[in-house]
């Protein structure tokens, strides 16, 4: 159930930016959820543990 996921966004983000995710994980499976901070109700994105870190794998190499 993802209501009771704890929400973090990163410490670079700012409350005035338009752009910002927030990212949970689950602690019963391995899943990774991701949200748009500024509509928490919308949509959300999951991810396996696995294609998380392939996704920040390749994030950190585009730096």
């Amino acid at each position: 159930m993802t209501s009771a996921l704890e929400w973090f966004k990163s410490s670079y983000s700012s409350n005035d930016g338009p752009e910002c995710v927030e990212v949970a994980i689950a602690s019963v499976d391995p899943t990774v959820h991701v949200r748009d901070s500024k509509n928490p109700e919308a949509a959300r994105l999951s991810f396996t543990d696995a294609s998380w870190t392939s996704f920040l794998t390749f994030t950190n190499r585009q730096v």
